[in-house]
């Protein structure tokens, strides 16, 4: 049984309709995509004698054993998921070899990796990765070691660290375009010095995709052209 042909004059706004709902759904979906940025940190860095762990404290709060051996990473990354690990082993006894032990203190081994050229802040060149022996009191914090063997550190009102012997120069886990690179107002921080954005990664909310209400705003976008469409035909 052959239909009737829709008349050209309810065909057009229907094919205008279905134009204008795919291009409502680029433009949100776009939107969720640009808003994926990074955030230009100094991470934090556990060593378990062969990988790295994501320190679940910040370095002001955590008191490490005598022989623990902690990491320092600059980079640009969304969040903890995706943070760039120090690119040298954690290696205790290769680090503190010449460091011998003293009664009274510990030893807390320390990488410290200022990363690479492309996380550089603008006019900036990071050093070269280093290790360091830290002797220090038996209660000495991870901040207190760093600041042992790699002064000046600079820290922002929320205790994050922002650097570690003077670099960076400026600037403290400031978010970074993920089109252009580009550098934005500095994030809150929670006290142990991560940014928000991690904290609400960990506390059950998605990664990178688009939020809730942005599927929610498509889906009532695309339903609602359904039934324009539908009463388009019933009018024929």
């Amino acid at each position: 049984m052959s239909r009737t042909p829709v008349p050209a004059r309810l065909r057009n706004p229907v094919v205008a309709l279905l134009a204008a709902l795919v291009a409502a759904s680029a433009v949100l979906l776009g939107a969720g995509s640009a808003e994926a940025a990074g955030y230009r940190y100094w991470s934090f860095w556990d060593g378990n004698g062969k990988n790295w762990e994501y320190a679940t404290q910040g370095p002001s709060l955590l008191r490490p054993d005598d022989g623990a051996v902690q990491g320092f990473r600059f980079a640009v990354s969304e969040d903890s998921g995706d943070a760039a690990q120090p690119r040298r082993a954690p290696d205790f006894g290769a680090i503190c070899a010449d460091t011998p032990a003293k009664d009274g203190q510990k030893r807390v081994a320390l990488v410290i990796d200022p990363g690479t050229a492309a996380d550089a802040p603008d006019g900036e060149k990071p050093p070269a990765p280093r290790t360091a022996c830290a002797q220090v009191a038996p209660d000495a914090s991870s901040a207190e070691a760093l600041a042992a063997v790699a002064k000046p550190l600079r820290y922002d009102s929320s205790a994050m660290l922002c650097a570690i012997s003077g670099y960076p120069k400026s600037g403290c886990g400031e978010q970074v375009s993920g089109e252009d690179g580009s550098a934005k107002p500095t994030p809150s921080t929670t006290a142990s010095g991560r940014t928000a954005d991690e904290a609400d990664d960990d506390s059950g909310d998605g990664g990178g995709g688009p939020s809730v209400g942005l599927l929610v705003g498509i889906g009532a976008v695309l339903l609602l052209g359904v039934a324009a469409v539908v009463q388009a035909r019933r009018r024929r």
